[in-house]
């Protein structure tokens, strides 16, 4: 997937239909004097629904139409006929799917599992035919209700990626590069920081046909909680990952220091998303020899304490396969 093709942001206005008339008829048969009232009730309005498909990862489907309208109640008719109801709007979204009020910003419900439907807009009621009102002093009402009009609302949908394994850490850290080593994506990689301005995903295959979802997200920077870089754009994708991969180059002049910058900026963002299990990958390690890996090793298992960490190289691929089972391990612990 290219980076103009994965949208995560979008507006969108929609309008539930409007409930059908409901019929104030007279009963007329030869041979059946004063029949009475028999006009039927309107159809209600169609419904704005949307519905949580795994197989799409972005909004893409919301980039060129944005305006969805559903269809009129009809109005009901003679012989107690009910209208049929409008037809009711599908959306299909990505799971992870975040919807709010446009105008509030209220968030109103998200979806999370596949099949999933909620209503973002309800069509209007369809109006009650004169039958309901007959009484024993009304025998014969020549009313009846109209249709309840139908409602207009503009919303944003937000993605927030879900996926199993959520790559941080600073830009350039060879995020793209492991994610491309590891799965069939091919994120853009170049030497300049914010190479990667989208979230990048695939698909890591793994022992006996198992599998999980590795997702690349833009670099972090100090002060990204409160906007700098790119902000929250990116922040809000950590929160929907079962686990949090540190990648830390081996070139860094302090690894520990580095952990904790990112870590304080994800506690500062949300601190919920410190609950999540942790690995810390120390890349580049294709320029260290033993002695010096040894030294480094000791010196991190001090500084990170309990947090697990390893030594690994996207480009010689040195402890790719441990990298990958202690995701496994992490994910199904």
């Amino acid at each position: 997937m290219t980076e103009g093709n994965f949208v995560d942001y979008v507006k969108i206005s929609v309008a539930s239909g409007n409930g059908g008339k409901g019929s104030a008829h007279l009963h007329r048969e030869k041979y059946v004097p004063k029949g009475g009232p028999d006009g039927g009730d309107g159809g209600r309005g169609g419904h704005i629904i949307l519905r949580g498909n795994e197989s799409l990862w972005t909004l893409l489907n919301f980039k060129f139409k944005r305006h969805f309208k559903a269809g009129h109640g009809e109005h009901g008719s003679k012989s107690r006929s009910t209208g049929a109801d409008g037809n009711d709007i599908y959306l299909e979204v990505p799971l992870g799917t975040v919807v709010k009020d446009l105008e509030t910003g209220e968030v109103l419900f998200e979806i999370t599992e596949h099949g999933q439907e909620k209503i973002a807009l309800e069509g209007g009621k369809g109006g009650r035919g004169n039958w309901h009102f007959k009484t024993a002093t009304n025998q014969t009402p020549r009313y009846a209700q109209p249709g309840i009009p139908g409602a207009e609302r503009d919303l944003t949908l937000e993605l927030k990626v879900l996926a199993d394994v959520g790559l941080v850490g600073f830009p350039n850290a060879g995020k793209s590069t492991l994610l491309s080593v590891l799965t069939s994506a091919k994120p853009k990689i170049a030497d300049y920081p914010f190479t990667t301005l989208k979230p990048n995903l695939g698909i890591v295959q793994y022992r006996d046909f198992k599998s999980f979802v590795m997702a690349d997200i833009p670099g972090i920077i100090e002060g990204a909680a409160e906007g700098k870089g790119l902000g929250h754009y990116f922040l809000r994708h950590i929160e929907r990952n079962s686990i949090l991969l540190f990648l830390i180059p081996a070139d860094s002049v302090d690894i520990s220091q580095e952990y904790e910058i990112l870590l304080n900026e994800l506690r500062k963002y949300n601190p919920e998303m410190l609950d999540k299990n942790r690995l810390v990958a120390i890349s580049k390690a294709d320029m260290l020899d033993e002695e010096l890996m040894d030294e480094m090793r000791e010196e991190v298992k001090k500084d990170l304490g309990d947090i697990p960490f390893l030594f690994m190289s996207s480009v010689s691929q040195y402890g790719l396969q441990d990298l990958k089972d202690r995701l496994w391990s992490l994910l199904n612990d």
